[in-house]
This record gives structure tokens, C-alpha cells and sequence, in this order.
């Protein structure tokens, strides 16, 4: 008969018609037990599904084995870095907790530190921080910051280079004659964010181009922070022949408002995006973006605090190149 309830070490021991030490011994590989009991007692862990506590884990052996992917919310960006981290697992001996504590908006600042209280130590090993706000020393067990908000100080990070990226993606648009460039600004508190508009405005200077602030909007990266300023951008008497946003969700919504506009990308406007996230691809047309390797960030996360956790010396900043992604929402002036 199926249990109704978590499988236990009890239920383990009454169908293999042993006792609970002799399971114990089984789970833990001590010696003290016939092979053949052995043999038996394992059927009957993989048939009833038993999974020892990780708690109880910790407690016996002070580690879990297990890695915390810690994140504000889950959203294309972190998720796509989970994909990362979840291909590099593979083989390290070490299982994946992914963990977002449903913030509210205003209980953005210090999530991680919150989350770290409630997991460090009893149920991970170490923990991956995505966009950490702040990230203080003394944490009870390793950390890794992918994008962290003041960029590589502290903690082992691993982030793109953001700077080049943004160069690229305003180039682009300067090769094919644009002028007036639109650039819609990622969240002020990001290092990410910062260096982006750094890129956009390195670029325009290279080029003898002069900065005009009243192209610019803080689009926050998210589509519904970013509606309105894309409207206000695209509606302006001599409105920007091209956009840069400072991410792909917001360059989506930006192609979004030039369409409830009349206006025809990239006929009308060219937009450019950045992370090139799996919904760039699909948009018609299809999204220019910055091509972060995403997958790449989480895999070298991961190894990173397998190596911290293990004790392994490595250099503790990871910075990975960016690449411009051309497709169908720019075209030459």
C-alpha cells in the first residue's frame, strides 16, 4: 500500500522487516551488515522513495551536499542562469536548492542576508546570490554574487563584461547612421545598470555624437517599469530614430509601445536589447541584443563555490564577454 505521508526511516525498516539501526547503517555505509540485507534494504529505499532529512544530514556530518540558489524573484534572467548551474551540477556530488522568499516590492534591500539566516548552515553548503543588493562579510557559509549590485568588491562574483556590451550595442546603431539614440536605463542601484549607460555614452562620444540626457529614461528593468518611459521616449516632438534598452524585457515592451504608437520596427525605429534571454529570439521581428552567456555565468558560479566549499584557492572574480546579437529590429537609417 502507497503511504499518503513522507516516507520514513520507520516505514523503511517495517517493509524490509529490519530495524531502524540496521537501515541507519545501510543509509550511511557502515559496516556491521550482511550484503545480502543490505542489497534488500536498498530495493526497499528505492521502492518506497526514502529520502533521508537534510537536516539530519547536517546534523550527522555537519555538511548537506547541498548548493542554495538564492533570488529576489524568478524572472528570464535568473532562470535561465538556474539552467546554467543545473547543467554543471552534474557530477559534483552536490544537489540544488533554489530559493526565492516572494519579496514585496519594498523589501527588496538586505533579501539576501534574510535568506542566508534561514538557510545557512542547516540546509546548504553554500549559496549562489543572483543581483545581491548587499553582501556583507562574515556570512556562516560561502557565497558567490552573480551581478552583484556594486559589481566585483567583496564576495567571489561572477558577472559579463557589461561595459563592452553597451559599447557594441550603440555602435551597432551608429554604424547605420543613428544619431538620435534612445537609451532606457536599467535600475539605478545596479552596477550592471551603470556600466550600461557608461557603454552608451562612451560610445556616443567616440563618435563625436553629443550626449542629449533628454534621451534617456530609467526603464528599471522590468516591461511594466518601462512602459512609460518607452512611451515618453517614442512620443517626443523629434522622438530617437533608435533605443537601447538596458535589457531585452524592456526593449520587448519598448517594441510593444512603437507598435500601439503606429510606429513600424525597425522601418519607423530600431531597437536594440541586452542578455539575448530565449524570448529575444521569438519576438517578430526578431530582437538585436547583447548576448550575455547566461548559461556560461551560472556554470562558472557553480564550480566557483564547489571550490570555495571544498577549500579550493581559484581567482574569485569571473568576467565573461559579451557579443552583439544582430537580428531583424535594426536597420540602416
Amino acid at each position: 500500500m502507497r503511504s499518503t505521508g513522507r516516507v520514513t526511516i520507520g516505514d523503511v525498516a517495517r517493509t524490509a522487516g529490519v530495524s531502524v539501526a540496521t537501515v541507519s547503517k545501510v543509509i550511511n555505509g557502515r559496516y556491521g551488515v550482511a550484503l545480502e540485507t543490505s542489497r534488500h534494504v536498498q530495493e526497499v529505499i528505492d521502492q518506497l522513495g526514502y529520502e533521508s532529512s537534510i537536516v539530519a544530514r547536517s546534523l550527522r556530518s555537519s555538511r548537506t551536499n547541498v548548493i542554495g540558489i538564492l533570488v529576489a524573484e524568478f524572472e528570464p534572467f535568473s532562470t535561465e542562469l538556474l539552467k546554467g548551474i543545473s547543467e554543471a551540477v552534474d557530477g559534483t556530488g552536490y544537489e540544488l536548492l533554489a530559493y526565492s522568499g516572494g519579496l514585496r516590492r519594498d523589501d527588496r534591500v538586505g533579501w539576501e542576508q534574510r535568506y542566508l539566516s534561514r538557510l545557512g548552515g542547516t540546509l546548504i553548503d553554500g549559496a549562489i546570490l543572483v543581483t545581491p543588493t548587499v553582501v556583507a562579510p562574515g556570512n556562516s557559509i560561502p557565497v558567490v554574487a552573480v551581478d552583484p549590485h556594486r559589481g566585483p568588491s567583496g564576495p567571489p562574483t561572477v558577472d559579463s563584461d557589461n561595459l563592452a556590451g553597451a559599447r557594441a550595442a550603440t555602435e551597432h546603431l551608429l554604424s547605420l547612421g543613428h544619431r538620435r539614440i534612445g537609451f532606457l536605463a536599467g535600475r539605478p542601484d545596479l552596477e550592471s545598470a551603470r556600466l550600461r549607460e557608461q557603454g552608451y555614452r562612451e560610445a556616443l562620444a567616440d563618435a563625436g555624437v553629443p550626449f542629449d540626457p533628454d534621451l534617456v529614461r530609467v526603464g528599471g528593468y522590468r516591461p511594466d517599469l518601462a512602459d512609460s518611459p518607452a512611451h515618453e521616449l517614442l512620443s517626443l516632438p523629434e522622438r530617437p530614430t533608435a533605443i537601447f534598452a538596458a535589457n531585452d524585457l524592456s526593449a520587448i515592451r519598448t517594441m510593444e509601445v512603437a507598435a500601439e504608437l503606429g510606429l513600424r520596427v525597425p522601418d519607423d525605429v530600431s531597437v536594440v536589447g541586452f542578455d539575448n534571454v530565449p524570448e529575444s529570439a521569438l519576438t517578430n521581428p526578431p530582437l538585436t541584443t547583447v548576448d550575455q552567456p547566461i548559461h556560461r555565468m551560472g556554470a562558472e558560479a557553480l564550480r566557483l563555490i564547489v571550490d570555495l566549499v571544498e577549500g579550493n584557492t581559484r581567482e574569485p572574480h569571473v568576467r565573461l564577454p559579451t557579443t552583439l546579437v544582430v537580428r531583424g529590429t535594426t536597420r540602416p537609417l
